[in-house]
């Protein structure tokens, strides 16, 4: 077993933690699986030095706490709102697009009646 050192991001923050693994690729399959997919910021690196700073794996997991039933349904909700306000903004967008171009076609035809 060696010793890898990586940055994951949890709950938006970004930490460097240890973890011991047999290569790199199994270091990172680790922390994925504890983190979720996509957690591992930068690909876990040997370590060279020992007395080199890091955040133990379980103080990080302690510091994940559960949201209750209501922090769960107001983070849902806000989610929900700025999905639907993306969605409204790329809508008008289109039809912004597509009203220009209905009056290039137009003026397009004017020309070649002309």
């Amino acid at each position: 077993m060696n010793k890898f050192f990586a940055t994951v991001r949890v709950r938006g923050q970004f930490l460097r933690t240890a973890v011991f693994a047999d290569s790199s690729l199994h270091a990172r399959l680790i922390l994925e699986y504890q983190f979720g997919f996509g957690s591992v910021v930068l690909q876990p690196v040997k370590t060279v030095n020992a007395n080199e700073q890091y955040t133990p794996l379980q103080e990080i997991i302690s510091a994940i706490k559960p949201l209750t039933p209501q922090q769960a349904r107001l983070d849902t909700l806000k989610k929900q709102k700025d999905v639907a306000s993306q969605n409204l903004k790329s809508e008008r967008e289109r039809q912004k697009i597509t009203k220009a171009q209905q009056q290039l076609r137009i003026s397009s035809m004017k020309k070649s009646a002309a």
